[in-house]
C-alpha cells in the first residue's frame, strides 16, 4: 500500500523538564516546521551549519503505532525549541531528511526491510540510515540496559546511544547538542586529515620534480639552494638543472618563469625536463633555446607568460665554457687572486616567449684552472636592503659574495650564507622565488 505523506505539527516552547510526550495521535508522522506535506524535499547535500541563530531540528525514526515512545519537548542551549519531525519507516525518513535536519534519533527496534527483528537487523537498519545520511549526527535508541547493542551502534557509526525508557528533555537535548558537535568535530578532523595527506602527497610530488644533478665522472663540485616564494610549497617558477653528457661536457641551466604560482611551477618543471632531454640529444646554444621557446609557447596559459634562462656548457677540460643568456642575469665567477665578477652579458638575448624567431648568441668564456661559477635567479638580487625602496641589485650581490668568499665560505655554506643575508637585508621572507646554483673546479 502507498506510504502516507507525513503531516506536520507545531510544538510550543516549554521549559526543560516540564514537557509531555509530543507524538501526535492524529497521524503517523509530525514536524514542527510546517509546510512540507505534499512537497518535494530540499537536497540533502549537507546539513545546515549550526550557529547562534539556527534552530536545531531532530528527525525521529520509530514505528510504534501506539505512540508509546515519548520524545519530550526540548530547548537548545539558547532556549529555543528544538524542532522535531517523525517518520515511521525509512521511506518517510528519506522524504523528511532535508538539509535543515541536524540530528537523527533512530529506534533500533525498527526492523530492517523484509527481516525479523534481532540485533543484526537493528544494526543493518542503522547502517542503512548512516548511508542515507552520511553528513548527519545519529543517536541510537535501544532497550533499557542494553549497553552492548548501544556500544556496537557507536562502533558502527552513531555518535551516541540512549535508553528508550530514560528519555527526558534535559538528557535528550544535551545528547542532541553533543551528537551534532561531535559530528561536526569529526568532519573537521577528517578534513584536516585529508588536507594533511594532500599536503604530504603534494610535497612528495614536488620533491620528485626537483632536479637530481647528473654529474657522474665529472670533477666539478655542485651545490644548489632553492626557496619558493609560495607559502608552504617546495616548487616555484624558478628551475635549474645540471648534467654531464657522454663527451664529458658539463651543462648547467637556471631559469625563471614570470610569476611564482602553481601554474608557473608546472611550466618551469616542463622547461627543465625539456632542457635535459634536448641537451642529451645534442642540442646547444641558439638551437636549444629556440626549441625551448616552442615548448613554452605551446604549454603556457597565455601569451603574456615568458621565461628567462641562462645556460652554460663547460668544456671537458673545465677551462672554458659557452654562455647563452635569454633575458637572464649574468652568472658570477670567482677565481683565486681575483675579485668575484659578473661574466659578460653584452650579447644577452630576449626572454623566451617574448619575440618570435628570436636568436640567442653563444659567447665563449675563459674560466681558467680554478674557479667557482654561480648561477642565480633575480629573486636573489631584487630583495630590499632596508634603506627605503633600494634593492640589492647585481652590484650589491657581487659585493656580498666577495665579502663571504673572503671569510672562507664555499659550496653549500656560501649559498646558505648568501640567501640568509639577502633575507635579513629584506627584513623577512622574499616575495619572489630564489634559486642559486654553484659549480666549483679546483686543480
Amino acid at each position: 500500500m502507498p506510504v502516507p505523506v507525513p503531516r506536520q505539527r507545531a510544538i510550543p516552547a516549554v521549559e526543560s523538564g516540564q514537557a509531555q510526550a509530543v507524538f501526535s495521535p492524529g497521524g503517523p508522522s509530525g514536524d514542527t516546521t510546517g509546510g512540507l506535506a505534499g512537497t518535494a524535499p530540499a537536497p540533502r547535500a549537507a546539513t545546515t551549519p549550526v550557529d547562534s541563530t539556527t534552530n536545531l531540528t531532530l528527525l525521529v525514526i520509530e514505528d510504534d503505532p501506539a505512540g508509546a515512545l515519548g520524545v519530550p519537548q526540548m530547548l537548545d542551549a539558547a532556549g529555543r525549541p528544538i524542532r522535531i519531525r517523525t517518520a515511521r519507516n525509512l521511506t518517510e525518513a528519506e522524504r523528511l531528511l532535508t538539509h535543515d535536519v541536524h540530528c537523527i534519533l533512530l529506534d533500533l527496534a525498527l526492523p530492517a526491510p523484509g527481516r525479523a527483528t534481532d540485533v543484526a537487523d537493528e544494526l543493518a537498519t542503522l547502517k542503512h540510515v548512516l548511508e542515507l545520511a552520511p553528513r548527519h549526527a545519529v543517536l541510537a535508541l535501544t532497550a533499557s540496559g542494553d549497553t552492548e547493542t548501544g556500544a556496537e551502534a557507536v562502533r558502527v557509526g552513531a555518535q551516541d546511544y540512549l535508553f528508550r525508557d530514560e528519555l527526558d528533555s534535559r538528557l535528550l537535548s544535551r545528547a542532541i547538542r553533543y551528537a551534532v558537535e561531535r559530528k561536526r568535530s569529526d568532519k573537521a578532523e577528517r578534513r584536516l586529515t585529508e588536507s594533511r595527506l594532500r599536503a604530504q602527497e603534494n610535497a612528495r610530488l614536488e620533491r620528485g620534480l626537483l632536479p637530481t644533478p647528473l654529474l657522474e665522472g665529472s670533477s666539478l663540485r655542485f651545490a644548489a639552494r632553492y626557496r619558493p616564494g609560495r607559502s608552504r610549497a617546495l616548487l616555484g617558477g624558478d628551475f635549474y638543472d645540471t648534467v654531464r653528457t657522454a663527451d664529458g661536457t658539463v651543462h648547467a641551466m637556471i631559469g625563471d618563469v614570470c610569476g611564482h604560482g602553481p601554474d608557473e611551477a608546472a611550466l618551469g618543471v616542463e622547461l627543465r625536463i625539456a632542457w635535459r632531454a634536448l641537451t642529451f640529444a645534442g642540442l646547444c646554444g641558439d638551437e636549444l633555446l629556440s626549441t625551448l621557446q616552442q615548448v613554452l609557447e605551446h604549454e603556457r596559459e597565455s601569451d603574456e607568460i615568458f621565461a628567462t634562462l641562462c645556460t652554460v656548457d663547460i668544456a671537458p677540460d673545465g677551462r672554458r665554457a659557452g654562455l647563452c643568456l635569454a633575458g637572464h642575469p649574468s652568472p658570477l665567477i670567482a677565481r683565486p687572486g681575483r675579485p668575484a665578477e659578473l661574466l659578460p652579458y653584452e650579447n644577452n638575448g630576449p626572454a623566451l616567449g617574448l619575440l618570435p624567431n628570436a636568436r640567442w648568441p653563444r659567447m665563449q668564456v675563459e674560466l681558467g684552472a680554478a674557479w667557482s661559477l654561480m648561477l642565480y635567479t633575480d629573486g636573489l638580487i631584487e630583495g630590499h636592503t632596508g634603506v627605503g625602496n633600494e634593492r640589492l641589485g647585481q652590484d650589491g650581490m657581487v659585493d656580498m659574495v666577495r665579502r663571504q668568499l673572503a671569510q672562507g665560505l664555499e659550496g653549500e655554506e656560501l649559498l646558505r650564507a648568501a640567501v640568509s643575508e639577502v633575507r635579513e637585508l629584506n627584513g623577512g621572507e622574499l616575495a619572489d622565488d630564489v634559486a642559486v646554483l654553484l659549480l666549483d673546479r679546483k686543480p
